[in-house]
């Protein structure tokens, strides 16, 4: 690299590998954050709580939030988790790229363990980002979902909760009430 332009550019593009390492450590973090939030929502939704009901919850607090600041809110809640789908395999084929450039000058110089080095941290940082976007992706699209039913029964006046199970006779829990009251 004899060229000062391109010198300047290899310099630069190293520069960017730890914090797009960084990037992907985080948003890999994030991904299994969301997750697990989701797998808490879809636990709230199915036994009928109303934690797991946002919208409603939210028009519950507040009566006077329109349809439109409910949707507003909705579109907020997923934002993060929509970016994060899109730019995480973004910076992964980034985190691919930056490490053959070194990878490359390794071969031609005959230092495999240098070459090896950096294609290990090339497929690593890809996959993680990819593991990342699919997960995130997954999330908003059942909460996008959740939002656009929950969102149409509003508007209908239906109730989002579903309705109380019955109560089902438990003499044993019958007879431990017995000593409470």
């Amino acid at each position: 690299m004899t060229n000062p332009i391109e010198s300047a550019m290899y310099v630069a593009s190293q520069l960017f590998l730890y914090p797009v390492l960084i990037a992907i450590a985080l948003l890999f973090v994030h991904a299994f954050y969301a997750l697990g939030a989701f797998a808490w929502q879809a636990w709230q939704r199915h036994r009928g709580q109303p934690g797991g009901f946002e919208l409603a919850a939210a028009r519950a607090r507040n009566p006077a939030l329109s349809l439109i600041d409910l949707e507003a809110l909705a579109t907020k809640r997923l934002e993060f988790a929509r970016i994060a789908t899109r730019v995480a395999p973004m910076l992964g084929l980034v985190a691919t790229m930056i490490p053959m450039g070194p990878a490359l000058m390794a071969l031609a110089d005959g230092q495999l363990a240098d070459v090896s080095r950096n294609l290990m941290v090339a497929f690593s940082a890809v996959i993680l980002a990819l593991l990342a976007a699919a997960i995130s992706y997954a999330v908003v699209n059942v909460r996008r979902r959740w939002y656009a039913v929950d969102l149409a029964l509003l508007e209908q006046g239906a109730p989002v909760l579903p309705p109380a199970p019955a109560p089902v006779h438990d003499p044993v829990a019958a007879l431990a009430m017995e000593g409470v009251q």
